[in-house]
């Protein structure tokens, strides 16, 4: 069960920005950090006359083809706090504390080389993030293409999150253009194990995914939607591990259905969600007032990952247990006094009820620890992360309301509900006053 992505969170089927679903980490000797689902793939005929729809029935995973056309200044406390989270929600047993400290490492890891990036380019800019957009290479005869194929990647995000997407349209049009190419490229992504064609998706069709990502990358995509996010990466400092480890999660839904302990759990959020987050920071870009590190803003980005795939993982409990599949730590579910066998049995009991409301607690001290990063966005960035950070955030008030039955109760968040959220998220996001700045003062 991937997620959704990026900080932009999906509303209930939308993305989200900075995503990572799941927390739960212990603390690094000598580091910090925290530790949607995406789509599928689909075949796309231009036609200046009809515009087709996104129809699963045309996902097609074709490679004979080619689309022819083209330590910081600054407080750390964002980071230290998130790392504080994260040693709440780890496990206490040392075997799970070396499995998560060697989890840390890994995602961490990839999060300095994302900062480094964006730290190298706002240099370069003089620390103008406006700046950082690199200007457009017009091939011949390439122009038009690549302006219908960021259009196409817009219909599609308009289609299948409503919400993002109206946010999106404050954002600057370089920024809007490319966030959309992102969201697509990761629901196709996702499409491969939890879509219509997942029974037949194998490790070596993820081969050829891959494959198609690094030409991609190369300046050599493959379809018209591969060239929207090609012209993407060309423009902004967007790293190719995140994408990688995307497909490396769903490589892990092809062989894994159990996760032992949480931080086996947190791993595999990290990659189907928590990638999102680092491939959505550069686009969205930092504010330059901030005085938050780069490494923290993206800190916060993953904290708000984990939490958007720990309410993912909760609200579809039941549909997961139909596909013999539980995203649940196994170690905490037995201290609960709970089984495989519960699951599957979908009876809410009061031992169950305590167990959920852990998983929820969890997830809430990620999303506090998300909010503190939203502010040290960019202002036209700042509303749909908003807007999906709280109304993904209300699933989990909608899974307490069904008194924690997730089994049969779908959780969502009503239309009139989402109504009342947008202008709470727009104000929200009218607030560019640091957290950070507030803690120094």
């Amino acid at each position: 069960m991937p997620a959704k992505l990026l900080w932009l969170v999906p509303s209930q089927s939308d993305l989200g920005f900075i995503h990572l679903s799941h927390d739960g980490n212990r603390s690094l000797a000598s580091s910090r950090f925290v530790s949607p689902h995406m789509n599928s793939l689909f075949r796309y005929t231009a036609n200046k006359d009809k515009k087709q729809k996104w129809n699963p029935n045309f996902y097609s995973f074709r490679t004979d083809q080619r689309y022819p056309c083209i330590g910081s200044s600054g407080s750390e406390s964002l980071s230290s706090k998130v790392l504080l989270v994260s040693s709440m929600a780890a496990t206490s047993s040392a075997t799970a504390g070396e499995m998560a400290v060697s989890s840390e490492e890994k995602v961490y890891n990839v999060v300095l080389k994302q900062a480094a990036l964006v730290k190298r380019q706002l240099r370069r800019s003089s620390g103008d993030l406006d700046l950082d957009v690199k200007p457009d290479i017009i091939l011949p005869g390439t122009l038009n293409l690549l302006s219908e194929a960021y259009d196409r990647c817009g219909e599609v995000c308009a289609e299948y999150a409503k919400t993002f997407y109206l946010g999106t349209l404050l954002m600057t049009p370089e920024r809007r253009r490319a966030i959309w190419a992102i969201y697509v490229w990761c629901r196709r992504t996702d499409e491969l194990v939890d879509g219509p064609n997942a029974p037949h998706i194998t490790p070596t069709a993820l081969d050829k995914w891959e494959a198609r990502l690094e030409d991609l990358f190369r300046g050599r995509p493959f379809d018209m939607l591969d060239a929207a996010l090609s012209d993407t990466v060309n423009k902004f400092p967007v790293d190719i591990q995140p994408f990688r480890d995307m497909i490396e999660g769903m490589r892990m839904d092809l062989r894994k259905s159990r996760y032992k302990n949480f931080d086996e759990l947190y791993l595999y959020c990290y990659y189907v969600a928590g990638t999102v987050g680092l491939m959505s920071v550069p686009i969205m870009g930092i504010a330059p007032e901030s005085l938050a590190t780069t490494e923290g803003v993206y800190n916060a980005a993953l904290a708000l990952g984990i939490a958007n795939q720990l309410t993912n993982i909760l609200r579809d409990v039941g549909e997961d247990a139909q596909r013999g599949r539980i995203y649940l730590p196994q170690d905490e579910l037995a201290q609960a006094g709970l089984s495989d066998e519960d699951i599957f049995a979908g009876k809410v009991t009061d031992k169950w009820r305590n167990f959920t409301k852990e998983q929820i607690k969890r997830a809430r001290m990620f999303f506090d620890e998300a909010e503190k990063g939203v502010t040290e966005l960019t202002a036209s960035s700042r509303w749909p992360v908003w807007a999906s950070l709280l109304l993904y955030r209300q699933i989990l008030d909608e899974i307490e309301a069904n008194d924690y039955n997730n089994f049969t109760k779908r959780a969502y968040v009503s239309k009139a509900k989402k109504l009342v959220a947008l202008p709470v998220a727009y104000a929200r996001s009218l607030n560019n006053f640091s957290s950070l700045r507030k803690a120094q003062t």
